[in-house]
């Protein structure tokens, strides 16, 4: 199954792009679905339509799907629920505000993930086409397997033996009932299915993402950003998608202005994303809704190409061996070495650039070996691996 995730800065227009993308590819006879992770939805407001948590048929070949966290956490994850619900009416909430707020954080990502999975493991469709949040919450949930696979190595089977131990002396003095052994075993249910997650998301023969941005400061600056943290945690883009361009012939000199600048920033789009598919899609005569336009705008953004293929499969990251030595390399565009620091524990790598840490399991023939040193060349991160010292016998 194909996978492509679009992301950008809310207001860009990618619910727009990722529903053209849907109706191109059902109309060249793939079994299409689109789905959306952002809690704010408007997809169906794309379409035209009113969809539900449940998968809706927009036309031949053509489902979406609108996911909601409340309706997957009820449905699928029903300890947690009931657990969370119980907690929040033992501090004298009514018990429905209660049942409604018993949402952990993070659940809409999480609800989203399962069903990223789901998708991908059946053979119901060709491709899926995932409308994610704003970069800022599409980064949150891209790293959840990461954080998931930490937490499940790490955490949770010493708080388990403990929690087992420590429940009949702690609860009778707590005001709050504590998670039983059944919790923590639907917790780890949860956690597993999110670390088998990462698999689907980093394979680049199945999934990329796609950056949808317009010509203007911010939102360029934010693409850059998330092509990085996209980069570090391995998630493959193949293409960055400019929406509303302003036609050439324009005589009003407030548009003309807002053509010089957005003419500008199309130079700096060019030379950041250089090796990456630039598409470019122009702004309409009227709003993008109903799938009329939206057959029209996948037009004037793929042209006669395929939008299920993928326009470029290089990999974010990759081990060479430079004579007795191993190099990581890790694309980190746009950054300085300055601000990427690094650190080892335990046979793992942790890589942190700004407010972004990603864990990389290293192979064991460079769990064995010491860190030498890393530079940054052409957005790449290096980080060279050689053999440790052998010491003198005395």
């Amino acid at each position: 199954m194909r996978v492509i995730l679009f992301t950008g800065k809310g207001g860009v227009g990618k619910t727009s792009v990722a529903a053209a993308t849907a109706v191109r590819c059902a109309r060249a006879g793939y079994r299409t679905v689109v789905m959306s992770t952002d809690p704010a939805h408007s997809l169906g407001d794309s379409f035209d339509i009113e969809l539900g948590s449940d998968m809706t048929t927009i036309e031949d070949n053509l489902w979406a799907h609108e996911v909601s966290s409340l309706h997957e956490m009820q449905r699928h994850w029903e300890k947690l629920h009931e657990y969370a619900t119980e907690v929040f009416a033992a501090q004298g909430l009514d018990e429905v505000i209660a049942d409604e707020v018993a949402n952990p954080p993070g659940m809409d990502e999480i609800a989203s993930l399962m069903w990223i999975k789901h998708y991908a493991q059946r053979d119901d469709h060709d491709v899926l086409i995932v409308d994610c949040a704003p970069t800022g919450e599409t980064l949150q949930l891209l790293t959840f397997p990461d954080a998931a696979k930490w937490w499940l190595d790490k955490i949770y089977p010493w708080e388990r033996r403990a929690m087992r131990v420590a429940r009949p002396v702690l609860q009778p003095m707590m005001g709050i009932p504590l998670p039983s052994d059944e919790v923590y075993a639907s917790l780890k249910d949860l956690l597993l299915d999110l670390g088998g997650m990462r698999n689907v998301l980093t394979d680049p023969k199945t999934t990329s993402v796609r950056i949808v941005l317009n010509l203007e400061k911010m939102v360029v600056k934010e693409a850059k950003r998330a092509f990085s943290y996209l980069s570090l945690f391995g998630y493959a883009t193949d293409a960055v998608i400019v929406n509303r361009i302003l036609p050439d012939e324009l005589h009003d000199e407030l548009f003309r202005k807002w053509q010089r600048i957005h003419k500008r920033y199309e130079v700096e789009v060019e030379q950041s994303f250089a090796g990456i598919p630039i598409l470019n899609v122009p702004l309409f005569d009227r709003e993008v809704v109903g799938v009329k336009m939206l057959e029209r705008m996948a037009k004037e953004t793929y042209g006669d190409q395929d939008p299920a293929l993928r326009f470029t499969t290089a990999s974010p990251q990759r081990i060479d061996k430079e004579g007795t030595d191993y190099v990581l390399s890790l694309k980190v565009p746009f950054v300085d070495r300055s601000a990427v620091d690094l650190s080892r524990h335990n046979g793992e790598l942790y890589v942190t650039v700004g407010n972004y840490r990603r864990e990389i399991s290293l192979p064991r023939v460079l769990a064995k070996r010491d860190t030498a040193g890393a530079t940054i060349k052409d957005g790449e991160l290096r980080v060279r691996f050689t053999r440790a010292p052998v010491a003198k016998r005395q």
